[in-house]
């Protein structure tokens, strides 16, 4: 008999879908990838028919509904916010209110009218606490009986953080800090003011980070006011912000943009300006402050817990820089960050917090396999229904029989530079593409990373790229000793692989730095030379493992170049349809959907390839 749990995040951003069918997760995806709207916050509807249709389930067939978070506990927290911080946000409140009124605050009725597409039945509706959704996702599909569990993010209800432990089928929460005092606030806050935008553009704050100058009195003088002005850090890792300098509780903007520019002496930067060295030492200053807090918090959580083991789920658990350097300094024997530690991932965690805490379900691990399936959890499509896409677009593709001979082809197209979109099996879940909607290239080709950017994505120059290296391999190129599969960790290139650089670098330009060659493995090696590292294990999936052990025959490097298969401002490809017009709209030379192969000089022409251009200010 099937107990089937839906779990669902939505009306923020990054809506999501998730169902477990006798606690094995079973189906999971973000609404974004069916509406090509990225960070879609609506009701996921066609996430949600998705995962009912891929685990065979009508709505009367399943034992519980859960979202991932309190409504009426997040509304009781701006109503209070609104009432300490008054008058000031009255323009706010008289904006944002209404819209609670009208469109959160009666959740149960709102979600019983988007689920009745699904059909008839009385199916109960249950609501664990945002950060408890977090806490279930990073540890019910972990690989530990027992461990610390983390979650640091924006603010859910009124937790911004919080530390608990897991055991068994068991999650106690111990400690909470709240609202408006928050990690994930702080760190976007500097999103904005550095010119990215918040809630979608923290990862190119971390990425800017290490063009900072780490020797440079700039860059302490932005630490040193950012620690007395801004956030006082307390022992245990909480903090206190100084909310004069903050806008978000009660305002329209992240900051008082004023108060920042007297204390910062520059102004927030414009977004697609160009970045000068004032804000790639900002971002240093704001990440190492971060990494200060995530560490004090991880130290607490040791002490509170006695655990040999840490999970952590949240946005800020997205922030791979401070997940390598916790893994490093061996505070725990070994840490497991949930793929989708985002609000897309509260889905799965609500859908568990019901099926281990309510229904008091028992939790079978497997040691040194988590449950989420390689995040492969998404839409797969066959070779048919490729071909109808191909047929549509009258598109020439050759088709192989056997996928050793497709491997070998793609790899040797790889080793001479062409980049190559690869679209296989079931779609990832969570922000990161691991190697089934991905873009390929030669780590080895110093070239690549700028054509990548700036011919494929469509995107800052600067942004990094990471590696995918087969498992067995990954002590040979990076200074870690165990599997990295979902790419949430920065680890450092071997020493030996390095090339040193000249005594004025750090007086470069910023591009002129990106493109100098840093090791053996340019393309991936970061300005510090890091790297945010994927594993690839044979068993979950074999064809990418396969692909790349054949360009590792060809080029003695087990170690490829992989990026989301999409350009800045759209979400990560789902269909064949999506990934064949993203082929055609950019400067790829090969696609790969299934067992077809695609040369784009073979291709028709594409009409809508110019207006693609024009949309980028790429002409």
């Amino acid at each position: 008999m099937k107990e089937a749990i839906l779990g669902i995040s939505a009306y923020y951003h990054d809506s999501a879908a998730a169902v477990l069918v006798n606690g094995e997760i079973v189906a999971a995806a973000h609404e974004e990838r069916f509406t090509r709207k990225k960070h879609d916050p609506s009701f996921p509807v066609r996430a949600v028919q998705y995962v009912m249709d891929e685990a065979g389930l009508k709505y009367g067939d399943l034992m519980a509904v859960s979202f991932y978070d309190k409504p009426l506990i997040k509304f009781e927290r701006l109503l209070e916010t609104y009432h300490a911080f008054a008058p000031r946000g009255i323009v706010s409140f008289w904006s944002s209110i209404p819209v609670w009124i009208r469109e959160k605050l009666f959740m149960k009725k709102i979600l019983r009218e988007n689920l009745a597409v699904l059909g008839d039945g009385d199916v109960p509706l249950y609501f664990p606490e945002h950060h408890l959704s977090h806490a279930a996702s990073a540890f019910y599909p972990s690989p530990f009986e027992e461990a610390a569990i983390l979650t640091i993010d924006g603010v859910g209800e009124w937790a911004t953080t919080t530390i608990g432990k897991g055991s068994g089928r068991d999650i106690t929460i111990l400690e909470e800090l709240r609202f408006p005092h928050s990690v994930g606030l702080l760190y976007s806050a500097f999103t904005y003011y550095t010119g990215f935008k918040v809630n979608s553009g923290e990862y190119k704050l971390m990425g800017l980070a290490p063009y900072g100058n780490a020797d440079s009195p700039r860059m302490a003088s932005f630490k040193k006011k950012i620690l007395d002005e801004l956030v006082d850090i307390r022992e245990d890792g909480s903090i206190l912000l100084n909310m004069g300098y903050f806008d978000y509780a009660t305002g329209l903007k992240m900051v008082n943009d004023a108060k920042w520019e007297e204390l910062f002496g520059m102004p927030p930067r414009e977004a697609e300006s160009e970045i000068s060295q004032d804000y790639m030492d900002m971002a240093l200053a704001i990440q190492q402050v971060t990494e200060e807090i995530v560490f004090r918090l991880c130290a607490s959580a040791k002490k509170k817990t006695n655990c040999r083991y840490l999970v952590l789920a949240g946005g800020v658990a997205l922030n791979s820089v401070a997940n390598g350097k916790i893994l490093k300094s061996g505070m725990f024997d070994d840490l497991w960050i949930q793929p989708a530690a985002g609000d897309a991932g509260g889905a799965v965690g609500a859908a568990y917090a019901v099926w281990h805490i309510h229904a008091k379900k028992e939790r079978k691990v497997t040691p040194g396999r988590d449950a989420m399936k390689g995040a492969f959890l998404g839409p797969e499509f066959s070779d048919k229904e490729i071909q109808k896409t191909l047929d549509r677009y009258q598109a020439v593709a050759r088709h192989y029989e056997d996928s050793g001979d497709l491997a070998r082809d793609v790899a040797a197209r790889m080793a001479e530079g062409n980049v190559v979109g690869w679209f296989q099996g079931r779609m990832e879940f969570g922000p990161r593409a691991l190697g089934n909607r991905s873009i390929l290239g030669d780590a080895r080709n110093p070239e690549m990373q700028k054509k990548m950017n700036l011919k494929i994505k469509y995107r800052e120059g600067f942004r990094p790229f990471a590696p995918t290296v087969i498992e067995e391999d990954i002590g040979k190129h990076f200074e870690i000793d165990r599997p990295s599969p979902y790419m949430l960790l920065v680890i450092p290139v071997l020493e030996g692989k390095r090339i040193s650089t000249p005594p004025d670098y750090d007086d470069w330009g910023l591009y002129n730095r990106l493109y100098f060659k840093r090791s053996d493995l340019p393309a991936i090696t970061h300005i510090d030379y890091s790297a945010r590292i994927q594993s690839v294990n044979r068993e979950t999936n074999p064809r990418y493992w396969q692909l790349i052990q054949e360009f590792k025959k060809l080029t003695g490097y087990g170690v490829i170049v992989n990026t989301s298969f999409n350009v800045r401002g759209e979400p990560i490809v789902c269909t064949p349809e999506d990934a064949y017009r993203c082929f055609m709209r950019t400067e790829m030379d090969y696609l790969v959907m299934g067992n077809f192969l695609l040369d784009k000089k073979e291709q028709p022409k594409f009409s809508e390839t110019e207006d693609w251009k024009k949309e980028f200010k790429l002409d």
